[in-house]
């Protein structure tokens, strides 16, 4: 423990001793000239104005586009952007494990992303990136869609593309932590449903009284490649559903998934899938409510989730069997930012605790997690993470950087 405690004093020397801000240059705030603080408190998490400007596909939502952004081609059917939008996400850690090699590993660079987005015609916009190293490996594409917004005059957006199932609850990429919302990952073997990454369409609308619907249409078997020219490798799909009310500072939503899948790549001991399950249809469903408490100095958010699959293959004494499994998985993090939004400091508590039983998976954590703003567009971060079911913890000391 007491290298962990060296970590995280070299951590809070570094952040003193560096500049407290500078200016920055990612792709929004080239194009409109404002300081990427119009946007986010601290990167990559949103302020409200922030999510009003994505949810506006990408355009202010009380200014008019800066001249000479387009190109005058002479077509006012064309809206061509003059300077291609584009910008870099950065991210790279040292962390330290007790483990049987690479206790010190130097994680760098952990990401790294292309980003592109922007108005395409005054009511679509777009949104990517492509994950150009993630974690050693060139991930390729991940969030990907074309937003339609305010249809038909009125408040209904709808999104194309890939995405993650979870952002209408609570955004895997916009949280500060290195350690991840397990429940919306894990999943049993077999299964390529989850609550990550999937190809499908989101339809949401907003009322004044402060409630949110959301609809998802999806394939239900993530955004692996196409099997020729078919991305989803089943008849069925999957649909989810979720609404939220506001009142105050407090926001309390709801939560259903539902989707079929079939079983095409089970093997035991080497083994090709037995035939008796090549058309077995896997029911996933996922319920559960999600809470967020809050003001701009501190937010507590929770997410209660249950998973139930209908039929999942096992290795049983006398062959294949299937079996229906439960997921009982809770996420808790509590945010706080002791300057408010321009806070230059930010720390997180953050428990995990999500259970198969059936398998034996248990993913059960326990971090905190502090920040220091040393340039608007750059975080230097310091974690401890305790894995409560192992007993054993890890550490990281890193940056997150955009530009």
């Amino acid at each position: 423990m007491k290298r962990f405690a060296l970590i995280l004093i070299a951590c809070g020397l570094i952040a003193a001793a560096l500049p407290r801000e500078a200016d920055a240059i990612p792709a929004f705030a080239r194009k409109y000239k404002l300081s990427c603080s119009t946007c986010h408190s601290m990167v990559p998490k949103l302020k409200e104005y922030g999510e009003d400007f994505a949810g506006n596909a990408f355009k202010l939502p009380d200014a008019p586009e800066p001249p000479r952004t387009y190109v005058e081609a002479g077509d006012d059917e064309l809206l061509l952007h003059r300077f291609f939008p584009i910008a870099v996400r950065f991210d790279g850690y040292v962390q330290y494990a007790e483990r049987d090699a690479g206790e010190f590993d130097f994680q760098t660079p952990y990401g790294v992303k292309l980003m592109s987005g922007g108005p395409i015609s005054p009511h679509v916009g777009y949104y990517m990136y492509f994950y150009m190293n993630e974690r050693g490996e060139v991930a390729g594409l991940e969030d990907a869609y074309v937003h339609f917004n305010n249809l038909f005059g009125t408040e209904l957006d709808i999104m194309v593309g890939q995405f993650q199932v979870s952002d209408p609850l609570f955004k895997r990429e916009l949280r500060l932590t290195l350690e991840d919302y397990e429940v919306y990952r894990m999943r049993p073997s077999y299964s390529h449903a989850n609550l990550t990454y999937d190809r499908g369409v989101i339809l949401t609308y907003g009322f004044d009284f402060g409630l949110d619907l959301v609809g998802e249409v999806l394939n239900g078997n993530g955004i692996g490649e196409a099997d020729g020219t078919v991305f989803d490798v089943d008849n069925g799909k999957a649909f989810a559903f979720r609404a939220s009310q506001s009142v105050g500072p407090v926001r309390v939503g709801g939560f259903y998934y539902r989707g079929e899948e079939l079983f095409r790549d089970v093997s035991f001991g080497g083994g090709s899938v037995p035939v008796n399950l090549a058309d077995v249809k896997n029911v996933v469903e996922y319920y559960g409510p999600d809470v967020t408490i809050g003001n701009e100095y501190i937010e507590l958010n929770a997410q209660y989730l249950k998973r139930v699959d209908s039929d999942i293959p096992v290795a049983g004494t006398d062959g294949t069997l299937l079996q229906e499994m439960t997921m009982d998985g809770i996420m808790a993090e509590l945010v706080y930012m002791p300057g408010g939004p321009e806070s230059n400091w930010a720390f997180v508590a953050l428990y995990n605790n999500s259970e198969i039983a059936d398998l034996n998976q248990v993913y059960h954590t326990a971090t905190f997690s502090a920040s220091r703003l040393l340039a608007r567009n750059l975080r230097l971060i310091g974690e401890i993470t305790y894995d409560l079911e192992n007993e054993t913890p890890r550490a990281a000391v890193g940056f997150v950087s955009g530009f």
